[in-house]
């Protein structure tokens, strides 16, 4: 059914946004103050192994438990709640439809007609939704629109519909945490033009996402298996420490301004944890580059013009400049506190502050 996968870009009722991620449940709730935004609420809970794997939820039940006492102890009081899917689990497309169609023929074509030729999974297996952007005139002179598809297969959206409903929580919103990100930086995506690309990067647990954005929408994604637990797991192991779940080591770390020939050779001067560190950040870097360079073979007239660090990997120190000297692209570490100007009772540490783009973004969704 449509309305399963709720409406990406309506305005959601009055209540909080709850990202759920391998090794954390944030919560976040925002109120209207003046001509912005004041956080009323910003709480982390952690989430032990087990619970997820490969980033899918494997213990619904266990999480639902993990939901209410994050609820108890953030202290908040909840009506319905906006929360997402990761870009990894979405299908998103932009499809061209003819523009004399009406509001109605618009939709039986997306969902009953074109939907199906651009999905992987048979179309009675997903959840749809859809939303028009401009108009454009194709080769053959015919006046068309852009139209947004996202899809998840209905067993995804029916684990996370499921996992609210044993923590007796009502889902007001469903969306891609790629969109509730994207939400927290509009501004500053805006300042590209529309043959400008961004690239954002969203380090998270144990993959990065990579989405290429122009004119504020996703036009490609890709997730690589390394994130914030493969880098700490690295250096780890080079510093001879346990293995753990907990990343906060990395929040401590500052990349050194090495040439990259350095990092190759070993001749870095470098401990051995900050070297392991660095080999698999080079890994994650080639696989950008891959990435963006894919995607421009694809597209006609179209420069990448910066790159955007999101996740709790997007703040380590210096990493910025580690990417920009690596990929020969602009690179910066996104605030998205700073971007929606809110106000807060406590001051974030920059550090921590591009890992609550998603929540943020939610948690504004609900306002």
């Amino acid at each position: 059914m449509f309305n399963r996968f709720q409406s990406l870009l309506a305005k959601g009722k009055k209540g909080i946004g709850i990202e759920l991620a391998p090794e954390r449940i944030n919560i976040a709730q925002l109120r209207k103050q003046g001509q912005g935004f004041k956080v009323t609420t910003l709480y982390s809970h952690e989430v032990p192994e087990g619970i997820f794997e490969g980033g899918q939820i494997t213990d619904s039940p266990a999480l639902a438990e993990l939901i209410k006492e994050a609820i108890s102890q953030s202290k908040v009081k909840v009506d319905s709640v906006a929360t997402a899917v990761p870009m990894r689990e979405a299908v998103i497309r932009i499809i061209p439809i003819p523009a004399e169609l009406d509001d109605n023929e618009l939709k039986d074509m997306v969902l009953n007609h074109e939907a199906g030729l651009y999905l992987p999974y048979p179309r009675e297996e997903v959840d749809l939704d859809y939303q028009k952007l401009g108009f454009f005139v194709d080769e053959d002179e015919i006046e068309k629109v852009q139209v947004l598809l996202v899809a998840t297969r209905k067993e995804v959206t029916e684990l996370y519909l499921d996992t609210f409903e044993q923590a007796e929580i009502k889902i007001d919103v469903l969306e891609i945490n790629s969109f509730a990100l994207i939400r927290t930086i509009r501004e500053q995506l805006r300042q590209f033009a529309p043959q400008e690309a961004a690239v954002l990067v969203d380090i998270e647990f144990d993959s990065t996402e990579i989405a290429i954005i122009v004119d504020g929408v996703p036009q490609f994604s890709r997730t690589v298996p390394i994130g914030t637990y493969q880098l700490q797991s690295a250096l780890s192991r080079a510093m001879n420490l346990p293995a753990s779940r907990n990343t906060e080591l990395l929040q401590g770390m500052t990349i050194p301004n090495t040439p990259v020939q350095g990092i190759h050779t070993g001749a870095t001067g470098i401990n051995p944890g900050m070297a392991a560190l660095l080999r698999v950040l080079g890994e994650l870097a080639d696989e950008l580059r891959r990435s963006i360079d894919f995607y421009l073979n694809q597209s006609e007239n179209l420069e990448v013009a910066q790159l955007l660090l999101a996740g709790p990997g997007g703040g380590i120190g210096q990493l910025d400049e580690f990417f920009t000297q690596r990929l020969s692209l602009p690179t910066t570490q996104v605030d998205p506190i700073a971007a929606l100007s809110l106000e807060m009772d406590e001051e974030i540490p920059l550090v921590q502050r591009p890992g609550l783009g998603t929540v943020l973004g939610l948690g504004l969704r609900e306002v």
